[in-house]
C-alpha cells in the first residue's frame, strides 16, 4: 500500500522528468491506492468483530466463575464428610490423603475411587466440579490475553489506515488541489418498495453526500465506509449485519444476478466491497476515502457475487 502511493505521489524515474502525469494516470493510481486501502479498513472492521466477541467471551467465562466457584466449595465440604465418616467408621486407612492440599490431587482421586458405591456420585461431582473450575479459570486467562493482542493489533492497524489516508489525501490535494471530493444530500425520487428491503432502500439514498469514513456506519455526519453503509440501511429496516464486507456475505442468502431485487448487496473485489442494490443496475455505496456515498452502476467493477437479507 505504502509503495502505491509513493509511487503515486512522486512520479516514475525520467517520465516524472519529462512530462506531468496525466489526469488519467493519476486518477487510476488514486483509485488504485483507494481500493488497497479499502481492503485494509474491512480487515480492521473484521478485526472489530473479533475483539467484540473476545470481550463476550471474557464476560460470560468471568460471570461462571462464581457459580463454578461456589459448586466447588460444596463438593468439597461433601468429600470432607466422606473423609471424616470413613475416619470415624474405620474404613480408611490412610485418611491425610483425602485432607491434604490441592499438589496431591491425583493422588486424593486415586484414594476417593477407593470408597464405597454409595459415595461415588458425591465423588464425581467433586471431580467434575473441580476439573470445570480449572478449566474456566484457564479459558478465562486464555481469552484475556488473546483480548489484549487484538487490542493491540487494532491499535496498530489503525494506526496504519490514518497513516495512507494522510498520504491519500495528499495524492488528492496534488491532483485536485483538495483533499475531497465534496459531496451534497440527495433531493431526487425514491422508488416506492415494499416492505423492508423499501426501508432500507430509503434510509441508503438518505446516504447519498456523506463522506467516507473508515469504520463508520453513521449518520450522515459521521460518514460510513462501505459496510457500514449497508449495515446502517438495513439496520433501519430492523436487521442486524455485521460491520464487513466477508462477514455480510456470510450472512446473506446467495441469489443470482437475474434474481436481483432493490435491497439485495452486491459484493466485490473478493469481498472487500459491497454496495447496496436500489434498482435499475444502480448501487448506493460508499466507496472509498475522500469521496462521497454515491449512487452509481452496479458494474462500476466486475461483481463478485449477491446476497439477500434474510
Amino acid at each position: 500500500m505504502v509503495a502505491v502511493l509513493a509511487v503515486a505521489v512522486t512520479g516514475s524515474g525520467a517520465t516524472a522528468a519529462h512530462a506531468a502525469p496525466s489526469t488519467s494516470d493519476i486518477n487510476k493510481k488514486i483509485e488504485t491506492a483507494s481500493n488497497q486501502l479499502e481492503d485494509v479498513v474491512e480487515s480492521y472492521n473484521k478485526m472489530k468483530i473479533s475483539l467484540a466477541k473476545t470481550k463476550a467471551d471474557e464476560k460470560q467465562l468471568a460471570a461462571s466463575l462464581g457459580p463454578a466457584r461456589e459448586a466447588l466449595k460444596s463438593a468439597s465440604a461433601q468429600v470432607q464428610t466422606i473423609a471424616s465418616s470413613a475416619y470415624m467408621t474405620g474404613t480408611v486407612g490412610t485418611v491425610n490423603v483425602l485432607l491434604e492440599g490441592p499438589d496431591n490431587l491425583m493422588d486424593r482421586m486415586g484414594f476417593l475411587d477407593q470408597l464405597s458405591r454409595s459415595r461415588q456420585r458425591d465423588i464425581a461431582t467433586f471431580t467434575e466440579t473441580t476439573q470445570n473450575y480449572a478449566e474456566r479459570q484457564a479459558a478465562l486467562k486464555s481469552t484475556q490475553e488473546k483480548q489484549d493482542a487484538e487490542v493491540t493489533a487494532l491499535a496498530a492497524r489503525k494506526s496504519k489506515i490514518e497513516g495512507d489516508l494522510k498520504k491519500l489525501y495528499s495524492m488528492r490535494r496534488s491532483a485536485y488541489g483538495s483533499d475531497t471530493s465534496s459531496g451534497s444530500k440527495y433531493t431526487g425520487a425514491i422508488p416506492d418498495i415494499p416492505g423492508s428491503a423499501g426501508v432500507a432502500v430509503k434510509y441508503a439514498y438518505g446516504t447519498i453526500g456523506a463522506m467516507y469514513h473508515y469504520g463508520a456506519e453513521g449518520p450522515y455526519s459521521a460518514g460510513y465506509d462501505c459496510s457500514g453503509e449497508t449495515k446502517a440501511a438495513w439496520a433501519a429496516a430492523g436487521k442486524s449485519l455485521p460491520h464487513n464486507a466477508a462477514a455480510q456475505y456470510s450472512a446473506t442468502a446467495r441469489i443470482s444476478r437475474a434474481d436481483l431485487q432493490p435491497g439485495d448487496l452486491v459484493f466485490y473485489r473478493n469481498l472487500g466491497h459491497v454496495g447496496i442494490y436500489v434498482g435499475d443496475g444502480q448501487i448506493i455505496d460508499a466507496s472509498h476515502a475522500g469521496e462521497p456515498v454515491k449512487k452509481r452502476s452496479m458494474d462500476v467493477m466486475p461483481p463478485y457475487g449477491y446476497g439477500r437479507v434474510r
